[in-house]
C-alpha cells in the first residue's frame, strides 16, 4: 500500500523512509541492484585490461554504460510521466536480466570479444537509463512528502555503498573464479529487484487525466530547460566538475595494473576507497551543510578532488593512494548531492522527471565524454599527463564556482499556482489545435513604462518555460498607454496546461508586479488556425 503524503508532515530523520515496507524492500533491492552494476562495470573492465590499446578500451566501459543515459533520459522520462512506472520498471529490470545471462554465458564460452562486449555494455546502459527517471518518479508514492529529502539522501547512500561493496566483491570474485560468476551474480541482483517491484502494489493508480503526447512532452521538457537560466546554472556546475573527475574513475584500472602493480583485488580495493568516502560525504553533508554555504562546499570539494588528482597520477604508494582517494569520494559526493538538490528543489512538479533527466544526461554524458577524452590523453601522452590535466582543468572549474555562484533559492516560491481564470470561448478548440496565438493588451502609464517592461521580462521567462515557443512585447502607434504582449503555443493542448498547472508561486509574483503597473484588467484573445473549424468569438478575461 503506497504511504500516504502529505504537506503537514514534520521533519524526519536520515533514516526514517526505511520503517515503510514497501519502500524498505524496494530500496534494499535496489541496493542489490547497484552492487551488481559495479561487480558488473569492474568484470568488463578487467576482461580488457590486457588488450592492446587497453587505456581507450577500459575507458570505454564506462562511455558505453553511460553513454544511453545521455541518448535517451529525456525520452525515459517522458515514458516515465505516460506509462505505469511500476510497470515500466519490471519490463526494463527483465531486458537487464536478459543481458547479464548473456555476458555471464559467451564469458564462460570464452566468446567475448571486446566489441561484443561493449556492445552488450552499451545495452545495459540502455536498461539503466530507462530505470532512473522512472525510479526517480515512484519514490514520492512510496514515502510522505515531509521524508522525501531523507529518501533522496538514502538514494545516495545506496549507490556509494554499491560502490564501496560492488568492486570489492568483484575484485575477490575474479581472482578466485574468473570474471563470469561476477556477471551472474549481477542478473541475480536485477532479478531480486524486478521481484521486489513485482511484490509491490501501490494503492492509488498515478493520476494523469490526459498523458501528453511523446513529441510534444519531450518538446516540453528541453523548452523549459532552454528558457530557465537557474537550471543551466546548475547544470554547467555539474559539467565543470564531473568531465575532469572523470578522469579519476575512468583511469583507475589502469592505475592500479599499471602504476601500482595491483592485482584485480587491489583495484576493487581502491574503489572501495572512494565508496567509503563518498559514504562519509553523505553520512557528514547535513552536518557540514550548517556550517558552510553551498559555494563554500563546492570550493573546498574542488580543492579536495584536484589534490586527490594529483596525487593519484604522480604517486606509487598504496597506502598513500587510497588515503587520497577517501577524501575524493567525499568531495565527489559533495558536489553532486548539492547540484542535485538544488536541481529538485527549483524544479516545478509537472515537469521534474524531464528535468532531472537533463541533468541525468549532463551528468552521464560529462562522465562517458570525459572518460573517451581522458582514456585518449593516457594513451598518447601517458597517465602522468591526463592526471595532471584534469587536475589543472578541475582547479580552473572550482574558481568558476566563485564567478558563477549556484543560485539561493531559499526564497523562490516553487509551489504549483493556477491563478489563471476558466476560459469562456465560444466554442472549444480540439486539443491538438495549434499553433494557437494568445494576445494580451495592457495599459500602462508614460511614467511607469520603464518598470513595466522590467517586469515583463521575468513573465516572458514564465511565459517561455511553461509552453511559449515565441513571446514578443509590442505597442501600437496610435496610442500612447498601450501594450500588447503576443506568444504562440503550439497547441491547444499546451495552453490549457497552462492555465492547469505549469505555473508556479515565482511565476504568479512575476506576473503580479507587471499588473500592479498597469491600469484595468489586461484584454485576452486567443487565436486559433482559421483551418480549424469555424471562427471562436474573442474571449476577453483576466489571465
Amino acid at each position: 500500500m503506497t504511504a500516504a503524503a502529505g504537506p503537514d508532515d514534520r521533519p524526519a530523520s536520515a533514516w526514517a523512509p526505511l520503517r515503510t515496507a514497501v519502500y524498505r524492500n524496494l530500496w534494499l533491492a535496489l541496493l542489490a541492484a547497484n552492487i551488481g552494476t559495479w561487480m558488473q562495470t569492474v568484470g568488463a573492465q578487467w576482461l580488457l585490461i590486457h588488450h592492446s590499446n587497453a587505456s581507450t578500451l577500459v575507458a570505454l566501459v564506462q562511455t558505453a554504460s553511460l553513454l544511453p543515459v545521455l541518448l535517451l533520459a529525456l525520452p525515459a522520462g517522458v515514458l516515465a510521466d505516460n506509462f505505469d512506472r511500476r510497470h515500466l520498471l519490471i519490463a526494463v529490470q527483465l531486458f537487464l536480466v536478459a543481458v547479464a545471462v548473456a555476458l555471464t554465458l559467451l564469458t564462460l564460452t570464452n566468446r567475448m570479444p571486446p566489441a561484443l562486449l561493449l556492445t552488450l555494455t552499451f545495452a545495459f546502459g540502455v536498461g539503466q537509463a530507462l530505470t532512473l527517471p522512472a525510479w526517480a518518479a515512484v519514490i514520492p508514492e512510496l514515502v510522505p512528502q515531509g521524508q522525501l529529502r531523507s529518501a533522496s539522501a538514502l538514494g545516495s547512500i545506496s549507490v556509494n555503498v554499491a560502490r564501496a561493496v560492488g568492486p570489492a566483491v568483484a575484485g575477490v570474485l575474479i581472482a578466485r573464479a574468473g570474471v563470469a560468476p561476477v556477471f551472474g551474480l549481477n542478473a541475480v541482483a536485477f532479478l531480486i529487484f524486478a521481484y521486489a517491484l513485482w511484490r509491490w502494489r501501490p494503492g492509488n493508480a498515478r493520476a494523469v487525466e490526459v498523458p501528453e503526447r511523446f513529441t510534444a512532452a519531450l518538446r516540453a521538457g528541453s523548452r523549459y530547460v532552454r528558457h530557465s537560466p537557474t537550471v543551466r546554472r546548475l547544470l554547467r556546475r555539474a559539467l565543470v566538475f564531473v568531465v575532469p573527475a572523470s578522469a579519476l574513475w575512468a583511469l583507475l584500472p589502469l592505475v592500479a595494473s599499471r602504476r601500482l602493480g595491483l592485482g584485480s583485488g587491489g583495484y576493487g580495493l581502491l574503489l572501495a576507497a572512494l565508496g567509503v568516502g563518498a559514504i562519509a560525504g553523505g553520512v557528514l553533508l547535513a552536518v557540514i551543510r550548517t556550517r558552510l554555504s553551498a559555494n563554500q562546499l563546492l570550493l573546498i570539494a574542488g580543492v579536495v578532488f584536484t589534490v586527490a588528482l594529483t596525487v593519484v597520477g604522480t604517486v606509487r604508494v598504496v597506502p598513500l593512494v587510497l588515503i587520497a582517494l577517501l577524501p575524493a569520494g567525499m568531495a565527489w559526493v559533495t558536489v553532486l548531492a548539492n547540484v542535485n538538490a538544488e536541481m529538485q528543489l527549483f524544479l516545478p512538479t509537472w515537469v521534474r522527471a524531464r528535468g532531472l533527466a537533463v541533468y541525468q544526461v549532463c551528468f552521464a554524458g560529462g562522465q562517458a565524454v570525459g572518460a573517451l577524452l581522458w582514456g585518449l590523453v593516457a594513451d598518447m601522452g601517458g597517465l602522468l599527463l591526463a592526471y595532471l590535466v584534469a587536475a589543472a582543468l578541475m582547479l580552473v572549474g572550482t574558481v568558476t564556482s566563485q564567478i558563477w555562484p549556484l543560485p539561493d533559492l531559499r526564497s523562490v516560491n516553487r509551489e504549483p499556482a493556477s491563478y489563471w481564470p476558466e476560459l469562456h470561448l465560444a466554442r472549444e478548440p480540439d486539443p491538438w489545435v495549434g499553433p494557437v496565438l494568445v494576445m494580451v493588451q495592457y495599459t500602462v502609464r508614460p511614467e511607469r513604462e520603464q518598470p513595466f517592461l522590467a517586469a515583463m521580462d521575468l513573465v516572458r521567462g514564465a511565459r517561455q518555460r511553461t509552453g511559449a515557443m515565441r513571446w514578443g512585447l509590442f505597442r501600437p502607434a496610435e496610442t500612447t498607454d498601450r501594450f500588447v504582449e503576443v506568444y504562440v503555443v503550439p497547441s491547444w493542448d499546451e495552453h490549457l496546461r497552462q492555465h492547469g498547472g505549469r505555473l508556479t508561486g515565482e511565476d504568479r509574483e512575476a506576473e503580479e508586479r507587471a499588473r500592479e503597473l498597469t491600469d484595468g484588467r489586461p484584454e485576452v484573445r486567443h487565436l486559433v488556425p482559421a483551418a480549424a473549424g469555424p471562427a471562436l468569438s474573442d474571449a476577453r478575461e483576466g489571465l
